[in-house]
């Protein structure tokens, strides 16, 4: 009980902090986009007059599929349609693909949470440009 305790405290010392504006960018990224074990990344295109986060959250849940995150980007693609970053509790987002697919919406993107090597590589070199930017 004393470690559920201590893990409780520190996410809500880090609550207070992101409220405060206290915590680097990195720490913004994490506490904003925490990551998850068997989960997937996507990004979804679409024209800004068919955004409707409840009907990609609709899409996500017809694969009985956990929606983690969901979070309209700044990105857009060359033809102007907004990009949204999914999160889904899926290993494989295969399925989440074809329902989001289904529903109008295009992803141009997908990548398990699974990090390969390399990829975990690209972001602790990542971590540390930001680290040293902040310096």
């Amino acid at each position: 009980m004393p470690h559920f305790n201590q893990q409780i405290n520190s996410q809500t010392d880090m609550l207070r902090r992101y409220i405060a504006s206290e915590l680097s960018p990195a720490e913004t990224a994490e506490a904003v986009m925490p990551a998850h074990t068997d989960c997937s990344r996507l990004l979804v295109a679409c024209r800004p007059g068919d955004y409707s986060a409840s009907m990609l959250a609709k899409a996500v849940e017809d694969c009985d599929v956990q929606l983690l995150m969901l979070s309209v980007t700044g990105m857009r693609t060359d033809d102007g349609r907004l990009v949204v970053a999914l999160t889904v509790n899926a290993r494989s987002a295969s399925g989440v693909i074809r329902s989001i697919e289904r529903y109008g919406y295009e992803v141009i993107h997908s990548l398990s949470c699974e990090m390969s090597i390399e990829h975990r590589e690209a972001m602790e070199r990542v971590n540390e440009l930001i680290h040293y930017l902040e310096i």
